[in-house]
C-alpha cells in the first residue's frame, strides 16, 4: 500500500465519528467543532464558521452531491486531489485557512508553535508531536507558519514528503 492511501486510510478512520463506514457532513462538521473548541471557540462563531464552511466545502467535493462517501470512494478521490496540488490547494486552501484564523491569536496572519501545539492536540497529539512537527515544518525557520506553509506541509505529508504526523 501506498503512503498515500495508508494516510487517507487513516484519516477516514479518524473522520469517520460515527463508525458507521461511510463519511456524511456531520462527520466534517464534528471534525471543525472538535478544532473550534480546542481554541476555544465555539463552531457558531465567525472562526468557527469559517472553518465548518471550508469542511463542508471539502465534504461537498468529495461527496459529489450525493449523502455520504464510502471508504474506497474517498481514497479515490483523495488521491486524486494529493496528486493534483492545484486541487490540493483548492481543495483543502479553505480548511486550512479556517485553522489557522482559529489558531492565530494575534491576527498575525500566521501562527506560532504554540499555536500549532494547539492545533495538534485538538486532532489528537501531544505537545511533543506538535512541537517537533512544527520545527520540520517551519522551513524558512522564522518561528511562525503563514497559511501556505502550512497548507504545504499537509500536502506533503499526505505524500510522504513530509514524515510528522499530522493525523492524530
Amino acid at each position: 500500500m501506498s503512503i498515500v492511501q495508508d494516510r487517507l486510510e487513516k484519516r477516514f478512520a479518524k473522520w469517520d465519528t460515527d463508525g458507521n463506514g461511510t463519511l456524511e457532513a456531520a462527520d466534517f462538521d464534528t471534525e471543525a467543532a472538535k478544532i473550534a473548541s480546542a481554541f476555544g471557540s465555539d463552531i457558531s462563531s465567525p472562526k468557527g464558521v469559517q472553518l465548518r464552511n471550508g469542511f463542508e466545502a471539502m465534504f461537498q467535493y468529495i461527496a459529489k452531491g450525493a449523502g455520504s462517501v464510502s471508504q474506497e470512494q474517498f481514497l479515490t478521490v483523495g488521491d486524486e486531489i494529493v496528486a493534483d496540488p492545484a486541487s490540493f490547494n483548492r481543495v483543502l486552501g479553505p480548511v486550512v485557512k479556517g485553522i489557522v484564523a482559529l489558531a492565530d491569536k494575534d491576527d498575525d496572519g500566521s501562527i506560532d508553535a504554540a499555536e500549532f501545539a494547539t492545533w495538534l492536540r485538538a486532532i489528537g497529539l501531544g505537545e511533543k508531536e506538535g512541537r517537533e512537527a512544527f520545527q520540520e515544518i517551519d522551513t524558512n525557520k522564522n518561528g511562525s507558519l503563514s497559511e501556505d506553509e502550512l497548507l504545504d506541509a499537509v500536502r506533503r505529508f499526505h505524500t510522504g514528503e513530509l514524515d510528522v504526523e499530522l493525523l492524530g
